[in-house]
């Protein structure tokens, strides 16, 4: 073999070996992504399957906003096998990224991490005329469908990247 051929053998192995590198890097990257999406998803489905279950049993929203850097809605109820009263409290704290629920002023249980944001939405009862729209209302007290939708993001590799999941649901309280 010649000292040509050496070097044109050694240039295509190296240029074959940088593209099989290169896809490998991005399938890595990519497989990363999806896997992310696919958790923050089902985390954020089993988090809201909750929360709509016990939104719905609820008697009422007794409060909404933020304060600070916290946002909470407040829900009152009754236990459905005791009668005894409950208070029901979800908490999104923005420098945690985390929304908690805490009920009865216990244990607060984490049902998100990696949370960046929560909208919560009152409506009155009453539809607007000739739709089937609820109103929106800043009263607590007329508060009959609760809308929320939240924004889940992680990071890749250290970087904040397409892995965001958003979640939103329109949740009538039943008992209202």
């Amino acid at each position: 073999m010649s000292l040509v051929e050496v070097m044109v053998a050694s240039g295509l192995g190296s240029l074959v070996l940088s593209a099989v590198m290169a896809i490998t890097f991005f399938s890595a990257r990519s497989f990363a992504a999806v896997s992310n999406y696919v958790d923050l998803d089902a985390k954020s489905r089993t988090a809201l399957d909750k929360m709509s279950q016990e939104i719905r049993q609820a008697d009422a929203l007794t409060s909404c906003g933020r304060v600070g850097n916290k946002t909470e809605a407040v829900f009152t109820g009754k236990d459905a096998i005791t009668g005894a009263p409950y208070t029901l409290t979800y908490t999104h704290q923005q420098n945690l990224k985390t929304l908690t629920r805490t009920r009865n002023a216990g244990t607060p249980q984490v049902l998100l991490s990696e949370c960046d944001s929560i909208d919560w939405y009152m409506y009155k009862r009453s539809m607007t005329n000739g739709t089937d729209s609820p109103i929106l209302t800043t009263d607590p007290t007329q508060c009959k469908v609760v809308q929320l939708t939240w924004a889940c993001s992680r990071k890749i590799f250290g970087n904040k990247a397409n892995t965001e999941s958003v979640q939103s649901a329109e949740i009538v309280i039943r008992k209202k």
